[in-house]
Order: structure tokens, then sequence, then C-alpha cells
């Protein structure tokens, strides 16, 4: 007993002494009480904290509410969008078809245009297109190869002679084929002939049974051009043989009753000098 209140005197004296005014525990009520007031700061802080956090976090909500309204409201769009953009297309579509059909016919028309204006040209075929000139036939022999034909060298006002295969033979002697004036057709395409390349025509009265070179006027030199009055242009360069003018001209050429070689009753004339003839063959055809 006389321990037990010992030890009771001796835990009753701290707590005296504690709950006295000494300078240390009114430090320590007082860093207690600052303490505490730390404490509420902190509290009010983290307060304000979530508060701020809340309200950051309530603003995408907001928004995806928005948006998930937004996209409640859309569904109805974008069929709507498709099916007008489906019907732009499909408008769109027709017309590039119908603009590059509308291009092509008159691609078509044009090519259509020209066609006509092909038997123009055709129509205007006359013996204009021909290249007929004086010529001196230089020398004629023989073909080596074909005993009815000649091979002449002829002198058509050019730089050299041309070559010229004829088939004389049978109705004109050599010798009257030497140093002699006479009509050629000039813008024949060159042709083969047994051989040898014939580059111009001599032209002939001609019949079954008779055949004559024209004559040139007296004066013509080798090189004067033949003219036909009426029908004034240039000679083709070259005669296309596939366009056939010289077989749609061939059958107008014509002596007629004196003997004048004429296309249509114009005659073959050399300006100033007079008019090319046959010597004895009248309303005679001429090739």
């Amino acid at each position: 007993m006389f321990s037990g209140s010992r030890f009771l005197v001796t835990r009753s004296l701290p707590l005296v002494k504690m709950s006295g005014h000494t300078p240390s525990v009114m430090r320590l009520e007082q860093r207690a009480a600052e303490a505490d007031h730390i404490i509420d700061y902190l509290k009010q802080q983290v307060q304000l904290l979530k508060e701020k956090a809340m309200r950051e976090v309530a603003m995408p909500t907001a928004g995806d509410s928005s948006v998930q309204c937004a996209s409640k409201s859309t569904p109805p769009q974008p069929t709507s969008p498709a099916r007008s953009s489906t019907s732009p297309v499909a408008t769109a579509s027709p017309p590039p078809k119908n603009s590059e059909g509308k291009k092509n016919k008159p691609e078509k028309r044009e090519k259509g245009e020209k066609k006509p204006a092909a038997p123009q040209e055709e129509a205007k075929v006359d013996v204009s297109r021909l290249d007929m000139r004086v010529g001196r036939i230089v020398t004629a022999e023989k073909h080596p190869d074909a005993d009815s034909l000649y091979v002449e060298q002829v002198d058509v006002g050019e730089a050299a002679p041309r070559t010229v295969v004829s088939g004389l033979v049978k109705h004109i002697p050599i010798d009257q084929m030497q140093n002699r004036m006479a009509v050629l057709l000039c813008n024949l395409k060159p042709a083969k002939m047994r051989g040898v390349v014939s580059q111009a025509m001599v032209m002939c009265a001609s019949s079954p049974d008779k055949v004559e070179i024209l004559d040139p006027p007296s004066g013509a030199v080798p090189g004067d051009r033949v003219i036909f009055q009426g029908f004034p242009g240039e000679p083709d360069k070259e005669l296309n043989p596939k366009k056939k003018v010289w077989e749609a001209v061939q059958p107008d050429l014509k002596t007629d009753g004196q003997c004048v070689a004429n296309y249509k009753g114009a005659p073959f004339e050399i300006a100033g000098k007079g008019v090319c003839k046959a010597q004895t063959m009248s309303n005679s055809g001429i090739k």
C-alpha cells in the first residue's frame, strides 16, 4: 500500500507541474495553435483545389455531352448529305459524257465537211493541172529490151535532158525522131518501162491506125509552157496516180477540123507564138 501511495503521489506531481502556466507550456500551446491554423489553411487549400479540379473535369464532360447531343442529332444528317452527295455525282457524271459526245460530233462533222471538199477538188480537175511543155528530142534509139519502144533524151528547158520511153517505133521512123520539137507532158509520175524509167510522155494525135507527134508553133523553144484560155492555174508538181487526173482530162484532148490540138475548145497555145497542131490528123484523140 505504501509503495502504491508513493506511486500515486509521484504520478500526480508531474500533472500539477504541467498544468501550470510555465513558459515551455505556453510555447507548446502557441505552436499547437499555429499548427491548427496551418492545418485549417491547408484544408481550405485542398478544398479549393478539389473544387477547381471538379470544375475542370466538369467542362469536358459538358463538351462530351454536347458532342453526344450533336452525334445524336447528326445521324439523320449523314443520310441526307449522303443522298445529296450521291445525287450530285449522278448528275455530274452524265455532263462530261454529254460534253464529250458533243465534242466528238463536231469532229465527225468536220471530217464530214472535209470529205465533200475532195469531190469539189475532183470537180475542178481540168487541163491546167497538167504540166505540158515544149521539148526537143535530142536523140532517140530503140529500147534494148522492147522492139516497139524508143528511148529518147529530151530537152524540156531543165538543166539536164529527161529520159522518155515512147511506143512509137511502129508509127514514126527513127530518123524522124532525131532533133525534132514536140509537146511533152512532164508531171506524170516516173514509171519504169521494160527496165528504163520514163520521166515524161510525148503528146501525139492518135487513132487506131495512125499516130502523129504534135508540133509546137514556129519560134517555140524547150521549156515553153502550153497554156489554155479559160483554164488558168498552176500545174501539179507531180500527178498523183490515185487521183487519176490524167485519166479524167485525156478524153477531152482532141484535134479539131484544122488539126489544132485543144481541150474543150481551148487550143494548146504557146503565149505569143501560136498553137500546137498535128500534121494531118483532124478530129482525133490526143494521148
